[in-house]
């Protein structure tokens, strides 16, 4: 009898899930174009014509460089794209004893890394670098073999053209860091190629920033939502975190000029202009930030077709961690702080669990569980501040009960990330 309860249960609760109305449809992030760089003001726009021309500029010659090696012969393997590795990339370890990157293994991963970076400066994501090094005309970066219904996540004309180069996952700075780590261990001429590729990709991220401040996920621009500024997983975050260390030249980045520490801290304080700028304002009152933010307008901007443009927790969390981490934070990002930390604590859900439960319900969902918490969902809608989910066909629901099974277990709707900001801002806001 209670097997069968728990059958009609779920069969009614699925029954229900099918017919959820949607509140709303995810509209797609614009790319930068010259048409909608030529909407701009005049003051702005020599700056983005630019810019674009520059990347286009840098594609072009990644592209011609990869020809120019496959002219004549066929890459070695049976295929020409590396191996894929985990989400993150793997292989780069930085809390090792110092005297481990002087080691084989660490040279290894670091001549990796090197045969790797593309012409522009950058790197591709989710590789193992202590796997083989690149041979001659194989691509930059893996292909991705894509589930048919995620096929649409990802913007580019061509499978071999995604992500060369990015700061998504992780990628270009983890490979910047280790080559720090092993230089340091490596004065002179052994250490010689991991300091010519880390300027390299210090030249590759000065490049890539916006004139507004921000970073495209994707650079040299990709198109669709991978050209807009990515607060996502963190990457922008991570970016300015790497500058600042950059900026003081201590430790593994004591080798880098007054020079490049210089071109470091400028870019850094952009980059805390315009997250400051780019803050979310709900009638009037600072609240969080989206996951990404059109790159030309600053607006929030949705991404794959199931992440709208909407007020983020993780991500505006981390955003507050690095904002509450400057030594001497202005008036307005103190302002910011307060707000942000304000919004986060209003939004937070106590009580409550997310994931799977014998409780006839099919799926990851909500679960009653007293004393638990606190805890965020992913996305919160710009307009009344309540949670919002996406699914793929585009369809934006306030009941994360009602999208697709598929969307709902491989997502991670709710999240405690947030309570190390709440945590962080115990001790910050004593002194501020």
């Amino acid at each position: 009898m209670k097997n069968l309860k728990t059958l009609l249960l779920a069969t009614a609760f699925l029954a229900s899930s099918a017919q959820g109305a949607a509140i709303g449809t995810m509209t797609p992030a614009e790319p930068i174009t010259a048409g909608r760089i030529d909407a701009l003001p005049a003051l702005q726009r020599a700056a983005w014509v630019q810019y674009l021309a520059r990347s286009q500029a840098a594609m072009a010659a990644d592209k011609a460089a990869l020809a120019a090696e496959r002219k004549g012969h066929s890459p070695a393997g049976s295929s020409a794209s590396p191996p894929t590795g985990p989400s993150g990339g793997a292989g780069m370890p930085l809390d090792r004893p110092a005297a481990w990157y002087a080691g084989a293994e660490a040279r290894h991963v670091a001549a990796n890394i090197v045969s790797f970076q593309t012409p522009a400066g950058g790197w591709g994501k989710n590789m193992d670098r202590s796997g083989p090094l690149r041979v001659l005309g194989q691509s930059w970066v893996p292909h991705e073999n894509l589930p048919a219904n995620a096929r649409e996540d990802i913007v580019s004309a061509s499978e071999e053209w995604r992500y060369v180069g990015t700061i998504d996952n992780n990628a270009t700075l983890d490979e910047m860091r280790f080559l720090a780590r092993v230089q340091a261990q490596a004065p002179g001429k052994p250490g010689a190629a991991a300091r010519g590729a880390f300027r390299k990709g210090l030249a590759y991220l000065l490049a890539a920033q916006f004139p507004n401040g921000g970073w495209p996920q994707v650079y040299p621009l990709q198109g669709g939502y991978h050209d807009a500024l990515t607060y996502n997983d963190d990457a922008m975050a991570q970016v300015l975190a790497l500058l600042d260390e950059v900026a003081l030249r201590r430790g593994d980045f004591a080798f880098l000029s007054v020079v490049e520490a210089s071109s470091a801290r400028k870019a850094y304080d952009r980059g805390i202009a315009v997250i400051l700028a780019t803050q979310v304002q709900i009638d009037g009152r600072p609240t969080g930030w989206s996951q990404q933010h059109d790159a030309l307008s600053l607006a929030p901007a949705g991404a794959r077709n199931f992440e709208p443009a909407a007020l983020s927790s993780n991500e505006s969390a981390r955003l507050l961690m690095l904002l509450m981490q400057q030594p001497a934070p202005a008036a307005r990002a103190v302002t910011a702080i307060h707000a942000g930390i304000a919004w986060l604590r209003a939004a937070a859900v106590s009580g409550k669990a997310w994931g799977l439960a014998d409780d006839g319900i099919a799926g990851k969902h909500l679960i009653n569980r007293p004393g638990a918490g606190p805890l965020w969902a992913r996305f919160y809608d710009l307009r009344t501040g309540r949670p919002v989910f996406g699914d793929r066909d585009r369809s934006v629901h306030d009941d994360v009960n009602d999208i697709s099974l598929e969307r709902r277990n491989g997502y991670s709707w709710y999240g405690a990330g947030p309570a190390a900001a709440l945590k962080a801002y115990e001790s910050w806001s004593k002194t501020h």
